[in-house]
């Protein structure tokens, strides 16, 4: 395998392995009473999928360049999208085991204060061992106590669809400039208005009712199981928008060259 795609690859596993554990971010937030550190301590892990962003794009670019007319770059992205599925079924098998770490790390940051002092701590040998006895898998009873009656059908509904966008905002446009070579540089600008739809999407639709449904288990107007089980359908929507992302690219190539042509058509006017 050509190095650059297994760089590519590896990123974007990263990328959407973490995007996963994020959702159990509020769970530990609600279970310890810690809420602000618990976003504090989180924006590290936030900060490693954002660096693999920046690597990501360049050369998923830079790859279709110099691969512009082969058959294989289909091929390509979609064993992109199914890498981003199966990061996606690894993050939500391991949400039991990352919320047991997640709440240990933020009452070590609620008392050292230090973040340099936790990424410290988690490499040493007493560290390694904590972490290690929180490796669990998911329970049967959380599978069996799961209540799809009282789930937020609509902001699920709206994560499917941010999720998806968001998979395909980085290879539609790349895909793109594929099929019209002469217009490869409006294409890939055209990224940055998917992925700030579904940005945009998230932050009026999700992120807010998110908030409100956080804070009503806190003052106890909502049960924990409740919002455990929103947060699991979550989980599951980003999934399944994850794969869904397979079926929406070519389509959403397409739709890219027909903006795109329509920009250039404007700018000859």
């Amino acid at each position: 395998m050509n190095i650059q795609i297994l760089l590519i690859l590896i990123f974007n596993f990263i990328i959407t392995f973490i995007g996963t554990l994020a959702y159990s971010t509020r769970l530990v937030g609600v279970k310890t009473g810690k809420i602000a550190i618990s976003f504090t301590v989180f924006n590290i892990l936030t900060l490693v999928s954002r660096t693999a962003v920046t690597f990501q794009e360049p050369l998923l670019t830079n790859y279709a360049e110099k691969n512009l007319y082969s058959s294989n770059l289909i091929v390509i992205f979609n064993s992109i999208i199914l890498v981003s599925g199966a990061a996606s079924i690894l993050g939500a098998v391991l949400i039991p085991t990352f919320q047991r770490m997640f709440s240990k790390g933020v009452m070590f940051f609620s008392l050292e204060k230090s973040i340099p002092r936790l990424v410290v701590h988690s490499m040493t040998r007493r560290g390694i061992y904590s972490m290690k006895q929180c490796v669990v898998l998911p329970s049967r009873k959380s599978v069996e106590k799961f209540n799809y009656r009282k789930l937020p059908r609509r902001i699920i509904v709206y994560n499917f669809i941010s999720v998806a966008a968001l998979t395909v905002g980085a290879l539609a446009p790349i895909y793109a400039f594929k099929i019209v070579p002469n217009l490869r540089a409006t294409c890939v600008t055209l990224s940055s208005v998917v992925n700030g739809i579904a940005q945009i999407l998230m932050t009026i639709f999700i992120d807010p009712q998110m908030s409100i449904m956080t804070e009503e288990v806190m003052e106890k107007k909502c049960s924990e199981e409740d919002f455990k089980n929103c947060v699991l359908a979550m989980v599951g929507s980003k999934v399944a928008g994850t794969f869904a992302a397979i079926f929406i690219l070519i389509p959403a190539s397409f739709a890219i060259v027909f903006v795109a042509k329509g920009v250039d058509f404007i700018s000859r006017i």
